[in-house]
């Protein structure tokens, strides 16, 4: 993914951060992740109290895809977006590190509450392992605390350890993390020397593939559940090789179904400003559910929606579900014939009541 934002790809190598130089071993050709949004013109900038009043920025409800850059945290990135759009609420779908860069799920508007709906999907990440050095942190922005010597190291011995870790495994939080002990981030008690260490949790890792092997970098993608840590998968292949790892660098090129190919930077989404045409890059609420099945409400049923009236089974023809799975999921989104989102309803099996899990009114 060659980007106007200058972020290390697939295509070019990953960029070393400290020195700007390309790190070893990234020029050999890898798969391309393109972008195929069409390029934006260069529009002289406009201030907030210049920009055109074709709509209210604050009635867009859906989700916006960003390609999140390295240096800043994902609350301040969502910060950005809100301000930008002028919305009035916007919310991420599941965090990414200031050190890491890529997709990054907003939700706006009425689409926050949503994002309960896509926190848990899998993630797929491109990460570049360096060998011979851990760190307190367990990535690049941390202090060496061991090193190693992978010099000796096959590729074949490489691979065979990489796939160990496919499948379900545990994995032990890193003491930087956000996970709160008492109330205090994690990260926030390191630093003051009272490092907390978690119990292990449980993760899945569907699929490792390694790209690139060039001692001591390796760079591969990852496809894992929610709440996976690249950085101590990292670490801990590197114990398990003998000579210690950390994690150099982290894209994330996919979350709950929505890819870096979707993604507009921050830079690119304050250009559309001069147009007021955000309504272009926005996926509609309705459309950001993918994964929950359908189901195209008469007027009889929107209206018994609307007034919170119990709804059971009986008021809803199963058969006629769209994009319904072998075995009916737990959740059913309520379409009306202009595919606006309705409302989201909790099915469980067994029991003839629906639930409401949340309403829009249009």
């Amino acid at each position: 993914m060659n980007r106007v934002s200058g972020h290390w790809s697939l295509a070019t190598g990953i960029q070393d951060k400290a020195t700007g130089n390309q790190l070893p071993g990234s020029n050999k050709r890898r798969p391309v992740i393109r972008n195929q949004r069409a390029e934006i013109s260069n529009p002289k900038p406009v201030s907030r109290n210049q920009r055109p009043e074709t709509r209210d920025q604050a009635e867009l409800d859906g989700v916006i895809v960003v390609d999140k850059p390295t240096g800043i945290s994902s609350a301040k990135a969502v910060a950005k977006v809100k301000r930008i759009l002028n919305a009035k609420k916007v919310g991420h779908a599941g965090t990414l590190d200031p050190f890491a860069h890529g997709v990054l799920v907003c939700c706006v508007n009425k689409a926050t509450r949503l994002a309960r709906f896509l926190l848990h999907g899998n993630k797929t990440y491109v990460a570049n392992l360096k060998l011979g050095e851990e760190t307190d942190t367990q990535d690049s922005t941390g202090t060496v605390v061991a090193v190693g010597n992978p010099a000796k190291l096959s590729e074949k011995t490489m691979r065979s350890v990489f796939k160990q870790f496919v499948g379900s495994i545990e994995q032990l939080p890193p003491v930087y993390s956000a996970l709160k002990h008492k109330g205090a981030p994690l990260y926030k008690l390191a630093r003051r020397g009272q490092p907390i260490q978690k119990p292990p949790r449980r993760v899945q890792i569907s699929n490792i593939h390694i790209h690139e092997i060039k001692i001591p970098f390796v760079w591969f993608e990852v496809t894992c559940s929610a709440g996976t840590y690249i950085r101590t998968l990292c670490a801990d292949i590197g114990k398990i090789l003998g000579c210690g790892g950390h994690l150099q660098a982290l894209q994330r090129i996919e979350s709950s179904g929505f890819n870096i190919n979707q993604a507009v930077g921050l830079s690119e989404l304050e250009q559309f400003t001069s147009v007021g045409d955000f309504a272009s890059l926005m996926i509609s609420m309705a459309d950001a559910l993918r994964d929950i099945p359908g189901y195209i409400a008469d007027r009889h049923l929107i209206e018994k929606i609307r007034h919170g009236i119990v709804l059971t089974q009986k008021d809803l023809i199963f058969g006629q579900l769209v994009n319904q799975s072998t075995d009916l999921q737990s959740y059913i989104k309520i379409l009306d014939a202009r595919n606006n989102l309705i409302a989201v309803l909790e099915y469980t099996k067994g029991k003839n009541r629906l639930n409401y899990c949340c309403v829009f009114n249009q």
